[in-house]
């Protein structure tokens, strides 16, 4: 009890910085018109309620999001799904957009940068703690026990840290740590990945995650703003410095962490890995547990119809390991390994292998799909097939390195003000 009492003086007096303002442009299409943070996840979340729920499950009930880039969709997800907080009670979910505050040339030009120009709004909620977060991670995570193991390791900077791969390693931060877990070193997106002494085929990497008193925080960021070499990003630049100084940087294995859920983060950066994660969730016994109710991911969602199958005497559909979200409709078709987002008809005769189907799709009759992923509001015609032809996919439509076909409307022609017969227009979220 004691120790539940000293994490919640803790994330009481946390503030949580959401940085969701980058252009997300290894997601090619997919962010065309949205910020990645709001781009679909999972059959009918968004990828930042990961992020906004853990810090509600924390305890953490003060939040600033920071955006910049096309972030119209994004704030409007967070006004329509975030908006119970009690500000009279100190509770909130605020949203900080770009302002130009410190010269009238200068959007955000980094992560640090990010939360420099936004020092005073920050300051006014007088915070003991700072927790930096990435707003388009998916994961589920408890930051009150990071906190605490920041406040007993008596750490400037504690660096949430994950397991990875070697060869996937060279995409993040790459630390070595010591058996109390002092960072003893730290590379930005090396090209040549420090394995782990215990592990040659694992690296320790950083989930973008950190943690910060703020009095530390503000010396570090003023300091880091008036230093004309500095990009002026938290992995880049404030962690190596404050590494070279001597500052006391901790890492927190996230994996070690003692929540009910597996130890499950995914940076979906990629088309290819955007489209693996939604197709984990649809495995037997998923890492990312959508449905325990010990840490729940909240979300908006508009009010929808049950989904619906239907059948007749020629025949039924038949739904092989799938999900289908509200407002959905199959007539007598195959889906095999797929995930339906919202609103999503599908017509008669139709074999859906392997889709992922964002809000608003139209599939018509006797229409065969492969290892596809269709953005939102796409129309597929009566008959098409994506999928089964290598060259002809990549010479319509873009095929990613795994073999991932991605259909937009524009691809197919359609424009970006299509709105489905007899829907509303969501088709630009």
């Amino acid at each position: 009890m004691q120790s539940r009492r000293f994490v919640s003086r803790l994330t009481g007096n946390t503030i949580a910085l959401v940085l969701a303002g980058g252009r997300g442009s290894r997601l090619k299409m997919l962010t065309d018109w949205r910020a990645k943070p709001s781009v679909p996840f999972g059959g009918k979340f968004r990828i930042i309620d990961f992020a906004l729920s853990n810090c509600l499950n924390s305890g953490i009930n003060q939040i600033s999001v920071l955006t910049q880039y096309k972030s119209h969709a994004l704030i409007r997800h967070i006004q329509r799904g975030w908006d119970t907080f009690r500000e009279d009670m100190g509770e909130f979910v605020e949203i900080i957009p770009a302002q130009q505050w410190v010269t009238e040339n200068s959007w955000f030009t980094g992560t640090a940068d990010a939360v420099y120009q936004s020092l005073d709004i920050i300051a006014s909620h007088q915070p003991e703690y700072v927790l930096v977060l990435a707003g388009d991670h998916v994961y589920q995570m408890d930051y009150g026990e990071m906190l605490a193991a920041h406040v007993h390791q008596e750490a400037d900077i504690t660096i949430a840290c994950f397991n990875s791969p070697l060869a996937d390693a060279s995409a993040f931060g790459v630390m070595t740590v010591d058996e109390n877990h002092r960072v003893c070193e730290f590379h930005e997106k090396p090209a040549v990945p420090e394995p782990r002494p215990d592990d040659p085929d694992h690296a320790l990497v950083s989930m973008g995650i950190y943690i910060f008193s703020y009095d530390y925080l503000e010396n570090a960021l003023k300091q880091d703003a008036a230093s004309p070499d500095s990009s002026h990003d938290f992995g880049k630049d404030i962690i190596p410095t404050a590494l070279a100084r001597g500052h006391r940087l901790v890492a927190y294995p996230f994996d070690q962490q003692v929540l009910e859920c597996k130890a499950y983060w995914r940076d979906v950066g990629t088309l290819d890995a955007y489209f693996q994660a939604n197709m984990e969730v649809l495995q037997p016994e998923p890492a990312l547990d959508l449905y325990g109710m010990d840490w729940r991911i909240r979300t908006y969602q508009e009010q929808l119809p049950p989904a619906k199958f239907i059948a007749s005497a020629t025949g039924s559909s038949d739904m092989g390991t799938s999900m289908v979200s509200g407002g959905c409709v199959i007539n007598q078709s195959h889906l095999k390994n797929s995930m339906l987002f919202s609103n999503v008809h599908v017509g008669a005769n139709c074999v859906l292998e392997d889709v992922l189907a964002l809000p608003d799709s139209r599939v018509e009759d006797n229409v065969r799909l492969k290892r596809v992923l269709l953005d939102n509001g796409c129309h597929v015609p009566a008959g098409t097939v994506i999928g089964e032809d290598a060259e002809e996919d990549a010479r319509r439509f873009h095929r990613t390195p795994g073999g991932v076909v991605v259909v937009n409307r524009d691809m197919l022609g359609q424009e970006h003000k299509y709105i489905p017969t007899g829907e509303i227009d969501h088709t630009l979220i």
